[in-house]
């Protein structure tokens, strides 16, 4: 009876095995041939052109198109993405019986192996990584969080803030979102890659390379610790990245900017010349403008920005890019400025600013605390927009919405935000596909060079996207606005009234009736 049971049990594993494998077969046949599906979809024309490509550069096809494990070609149901995320999903989810390798998602914390380099308070530097194999796409991101510029502050920081200046109570794992979620349908181009995520525990802006020199000093050493972790990612397989994008946000949007050109220049002076890096600034692009009301400079909050760096590269030792240097000889602390810095660049950089971003508004001492503000504020913040706009003017890869906030790519509904039509996401995905078309025109040219500074714009793939509406929160796809003292939703027009927004005289500067631009401003436009 014994002997039975167990036979049949075998028979009954051998078929639920088999069961699995046909199931398995079956999906992969699926998923190998819906590409090709899609693409007869699209007509003959596109085949055409591709197989025209081909005939142009098979070199490059074959490296370009044969380097990653999960080659998604999203140009065939653009119009339908958050259906196709879905089914990716679920076939994902489908196949998983098929892996004997548990899907882990979240990024495991990793210390550095060179103890010397360091937080603030000498506790040793680290980065968190989930690693993706068979992807030659790897996503380094700088965390953000203000700065501290003398020993005064730097104190004051550590009582407050010491997650920012200390390692030693650092979780193990964390999640990932936005462009660094391993979810399809929140970060449909970036999901599959390797993901870096180096918290902020310098307090100088990633710039600094000072030594904890005795028990009462701080160390400064950011731009020292991605240094570092570039170094030991080189032994996991980063030699070997098709594309490295260094992205951060706030004080990280900055780092990007001080350090993308020292990461290219790193790799390349180790042997590593066919790794594209690139930068990604979000929320970094800060302005060296007058502030609104002149206030000693106290602390990191009141202290005008141009005054607060001047203080902080003497005191940790900044590093700045050397063709930046060079242009500012003496005066370096004009490199953390992102329209100062952005023209001296050699590696291509994609900037997301939001143009009226609180961070700027708050060290420019525009508080807005919950009270209807005056009409020399309000003059101000509409001045700080333009003032914006027109220093990303010669920004060919950007995205900037008209709203009132801070930091973008690490949020969860980052592909909600959309300028003139395109969000985000779809924006980093056409900048993307614009170095591989540049790559494909200097492969039929015979030239293999991998670093282009200029991307190459492509028709229906905007890469330029700037509001042009000139309030805060004019763009209806804008982050939701709560009342700071009620925590309730308002909407549009609550908003700019609840800041002393003048209808009527508005709409004599605007040169149109009062009742269509609250017209507009009912429907977000």
């Amino acid at each position: 009876m014994c002997n039975q049971e167990m036979q049949s049990g075998g028979v009954v594993r051998r078929s639920t095995n088999l069961s699995v494998v046909r199931s398995c077969m079956l999906l992969l046949f699926i998923h190998m041939s819906a590409p090709v599906e899609a693409r007869r979809v699209r007509g003959g024309r596109a085949q055409s052109r591709r197989m025209q490509q081909q005939q142009q550069a098979p070199a490059y096809s074959e490296q370009v198109e044969g380097a990653e494990s999960f080659p998604l070609d999203f140009t065939a149901v653009e119009s339908n993405m958050d259906n196709f995320m879905v089914q990716i999903k679920n076939l994902a989810q489908s196949l998983y019986p098929c892996s004997a390798q548990k899907l882990d998602q979240d990024m495991k914390l990793n210390f550095l192996n060179n103890v010397s380099v360091t937080c603030n308070d000498g506790s040793p530097a680290g980065y968190y990584i989930k690693e993706s194999k068979g992807s030659k796409r790897w996503l380094l991101f700088l965390e953000g969080g203000w700065y501290c510029f003398n020993r005064q502050t730097c104190d004051s920081r550590y009582g407050a803030m010491r997650r920012l200046m200390s390692s030693t109570k650092w979780p193990q794992t964390r999640t990932g979102t936005g462009i660094l979620s391993p979810q399809p349908e929140e970060n449909p181009h970036w999901w599959n890659a390797n993901m870096v995520f180096i918290p902020y525990c310098s307090s100088d802006v990633w710039s600094g390379a000072t030594p904890k020199t005795n028990p009462s000093d701080y160390a400064f050493m950011g731009s020292l610790i991605i240094k570092e972790v570039v170094n030991e990612l080189l032994t996991k397989g980063l030699g070997n990245a098709r594309v490295v994008l260094l992205a951060g946000s706030s004080a990280g949007g900055t780092g990007v900017l001080l350090n993308v050109d020292h990461v290219a220049e790193q790799l390349e002076s180790q042997g590593h010349m066919g790794v594209q890096v690139r930068g990604l600034a979000d929320s970094g692009w800060f302005l060296d403008n007058k502030q609104y009301k002149f206030t000693d400079c106290l602390d990191t909050i009141s202290c005008a920005p141009t005054e607060a760096i001047k203080r902080g590269i003497r005191y940790w030792g900044g590093l700045v890019p050397a063709s930046c240097r060079q242009a500012h000889v003496g005066e370096e602390w004009n490199c953390f400025f992102g329209y100062k810095v952005y023209p001296t660049l050699k590696s291509p950089v994609f900037v997301v600013q939001w143009l009226f971003d609180e961070a700027q508004l708050t060290v420019d001492n525009v508080h807005l605390t919950g009270q209807p503000i005056h009409e020399g504020q309000w003059r101000y913040i509409q001045n700080l927009g333009q003032e914006l706009r027109s220093t990303l003017r010669d920004v060919p890869a950007m995205f900037a919405p008209a709203c009132l906030s801070h930091e973008l790519i690490t949020r969860t509904s980052w592909m909600d935000i959309q300028v003139k039509g395109t969000s985000l996401p779809r924006a980093l995905h056409c900048w993307d596909r614009s170095f591989h078309a540049n790559l494909r025109i200097n492969a039929s040219h015979g030239n293999h060079s991998h670093q282009k500074h200029k991307a190459l714009p492509m028709r229906g793939c905007p890469l330029h996207l700037i509001d042009s509406c000139p309030w805060p929160h004019c763009n209806p796809s804008c982050p939701t606005i709560r009342d700071q003292l009620t925590g309730q939703e308002m909407s549009v027009i609550q908003f700019l009234k609840h800041m002393g927004f003048d209808v009527q005289k508005m709409a004599q500067q605007q040169g149109m009736d009062p009742r269509k631009l609250l017209g507009m401003l009912n429907n977000g436009k």
